[in-house]
Formats: C-alpha cells, structure tokens, sequence
C-alpha cells in the first residue's frame, strides 16, 4: 500500500498570486508619495496661491493688478531690464560653454575632470558672496579695474550698472551651461570631422553642416534654462546693487517685503507675467527642438 505525500503549493493559489503581483506593481507608486506631497507643498500650492491672489484687488475679484502693471513704465522697465540680462548673459554664456566644452574633448582626461569638478564648484558660487568677490575685483577700486585703467585699456566701468550686472550674469550662466553640454557633446562622434576633412570640409564647414545641426537641440535646451536662470536671479543683482537697479525679481521682492509698500496682490499678477514669459519661451524652444528632430529625420530618409 503506498501513500502520497501532499507538496504544499508555495506560490499559492492564482488569485493570491495575482494579489502579490498586484502589490509589487502598486510599490513604486507608494515610494513616489513623498515626492509628490513635496511637488504640492512647494510647487502647485504655491503656484495656485499667486494665481488666484493675483486677481484680488482690495478684497474683491478684478484685472486691475494687471492694468497697473501694464500701465506702469516702471514696472515694464524692470520685465525689459530682466530681458535684456537674461538674453544676453545666455547667448555669451552659451556661446563660452560651447567652446570650453569642445576644447575639454581634446585635453587629457585629468585636466579635464578637473576642469568639471572647478565648474560643478563655481555653479554653486552665487549670491552675496559672488557680488562681493566681484566688487574686490571689478568694482570702482577694484584689483583688476585699477589694473586695467593703469594701462589704458578702460576709462571708466560701472559694475553697478548694466553692463557690469552683465558681467556677474554672464560668469554664474558659464558653470552651468558647460554641465549642461558636457554629456551632450558625447553625440559627436570624432571620425565625423575626420570623415568631413577627407570630402574636402574645413572645420568651419563641419560645425556648420555637421556639429551644429547634431548639437541644435542641446543647444537650444540650455539656452531656454540659461534664460530661466537669469530671469529669475535676485541675491546677486540685490546683493550688489542694493535693490537700486530695476530687474522683476527686485520689484517682487519689494512688494512682499517693503517696509512701506506691501502688496502681496500685486506682486503675484507680476509673478503670474513672469511664469506666462517663461512658459511662451519654453514653448517656442520645444518647437524649435521638434523641427530641428524632424528636420533631421527627413535628412536621414533621403
């Protein structure tokens, strides 16, 4: 006579596995709680804040915080101001990085780390103590201001205006735009320039119809973070000049921190501009990125 001996199904019945299944997928969902009560805390709350205080005007529901603003050539001088900072400091800032980063591709690998870790140092370099290294350096006695003006090749430089807030804007946009590029230049390949130099391209002809086309959406990508950047800059350009220079994030920091003009109302229908700017901005940027894809993937077809 013989007897079997029942095995104990370990994985269980089809509904229990299916119900483990179910709790192993639901897991990341639980890991991402945390991140996303931050994201609400700290990003949509706020975001919603500004929004709908910006239009209360004296307890009641108006427009009139935006017809003040566009109404007020002050106001409109500080969002050109920003502009005019932002843009320029990201296109020099560009332009710099995009060398840097292609003359780090032909230097020994040492150097080159070196160079990353002094970049990855300097973008956290930022605020009061990076307005008063510049004032040691570039302000009215400054080092290299009376070195310069003792050889001639400067009569006057006013680092409290817009071209030394350019200055300070265009050294704090040059760290992060090379971090920025560094892993996208890794899409170049070095035997395309070889390959180029024997059909007869020189290397401004290789830039132009090869590196660049490759490189535009990269390119592209860290102009609208450097512009970003910029735009939204306020312990440097406060730092050194006192809040007397008119840029947007001074005047919001005026209104929800004057001593004698408080309008925390306004400051947000300025905020809600500035958002609005930033957003029309990325938005053309993706665009220019989506044609620049579909260009080249036209290109390759034919």
């Amino acid at each position: 006579m013989s007897s079997s001996v029942m095995i104990p199904d370990k994985a269980g019945s089809p509904a229990q596995r299916g119900r483990f299944t179910g709790l192993r997928k639901l897991k990341p969902a639980v890991w991402l709680v945390p991140f996303a009560l931050f994201f609400y805390l700290f990003q949509l709350a706020p975001m919603v804040w500004v929004l709908t205080n910006s239009f209360i005007y004296e307890g009641e529901f108006s427009f009139e915080n935006y017809l003040e603003i566009l109404d007020s050539s002050f106001m409109l001088q500080g969002f050109s101001n920003s502009l005019w900072l932002a843009c320029w400091s990201s296109v020099f800032g560009l332009a710099i990085a995009t060398l840097l980063v292609s003359s780090l591709r032909r230097v020994d690998s040492k150097l080159r780390d070196g160079v990353i870790a002094f970049t990855n140092m300097s973008s956290n370099f930022s605020g009061v103590p990076l307005a008063f290294a510049f004032i040691i350096i570039l302000g009215v006695n400054g080092a290299i201001t009376l070195l310069l003006k003792q050889y001639g090749l400067i009569e006057d430089f006013n680092l409290y205006g817009k071209w030394g807030l350019l200055v300070i804007y265009i050294y704090f946009q040059i760290p992060l735009a090379v971090l920025l590029l560094y892993p996208a230049f890794d899409a170049l390949s070095d035997d395309w320039q070889a390959a180029a130099a024997l059909l007869g391209a020189n290397t401004r002809q290789y830039w132009q119809k090869i590196a660049l086309p490759v490189l535009s959406p990269a390119l592209l990508g860290t102009l609208i973070i450097l512009i970003a950047n910029a735009m939204g800059a306020y312990a440097s350009v406060y730092a050194l000049t006192s809040g007397n220079y008119n840029v947007i994030t001074v005047r919001i920091a005026s209104l929800v921190s004057g001593d004698l003009f408080l309008e925390p109302n306004l400051a947000a229908a300025i905020s809600v501009l500035l958002i609005t700017l930033l957003a029309l901005i990325t938005f053309i940027n993706q665009w220019l990125i989506a044609r620049s894809y579909a260009a080249r993937g036209t290109h390759a077809k034919r």
